[in-house]
C-alpha cells in the first residue's frame, strides 16, 4: 500500500497514530511502540516523512501544513474522511487496497504462538 501511495505523488508523508491516540480514541493497543513503528516506517524507501497523529483533527492540520494534493489511506476507511473535501476542495482522496497481511491477522497468529509456547512441553 505504501508503494502505491508513493506512486501517486512526489512525497509520501505517513501519519502514524501515537500509542495514546490508539488507546484513547480507537481503544486499541499497538503491538509495537510508536517509536518502533516510526523507526520501521522511516526505514522504508517509499516513505519520505513520518508525522505523529495525536488527534483526529491532525489530518486537517497536516493537509494544510504540507499543502497536500492527494490524501491516501486504506480502503477499509472508505468514505470516513470524504468530509475533508469540503475544507480542501482542490485535493483528492484515494482509498487504496490493503496488502494481503493485516495487523489483526498478525496479532491473532502471535497470540496463538504465545499460547502454544506457554503450555510447556508435551
Amino acid at each position: 500500500m505504501l508503494k502505491n501511495a508513493k506512486n501517486l505523488g512526489d512525497r509520501l508523508i505517513v501519519m502514524l497514530s501515537t500509542d495514546e491516540f490508539n488507546w484513547n480514541e480507537k481503544s486499541k493497543k499497538a503491538y509495537q511502540s510508536y517509536d518502533t513503528r516510526k523507526y520501521i516506517l522511516e526505514a522504508l524507501r517509499y516513505v519520505d516523512l513520518v508525522v505523529p497523529e495525536q488527534t483526529w483533527d491532525d489530518k486537517t492540520l497536516y493537509i494544510d501544513m504540507f499543502d497536500v494534493d492527494i490524501f491516501a489511506m486504506g480502503d477499509d476507511w472508505r468514505g470516513k474522511f470524504d468530509f475533508l473535501k469540503e475544507e480542501f476542495p482542490s485535493f483528492k482522496i484515494m482509498y487504496l487496497p490493503r496488502g494481503k497481511t493485516s495487523s489483526s491477522q498478525i496479532k491473532k497468529e502471535l497470540g496463538e504462538r504465545f499460547l502454544e509456547n506457554s503450555e510447556g512441553p508435551k
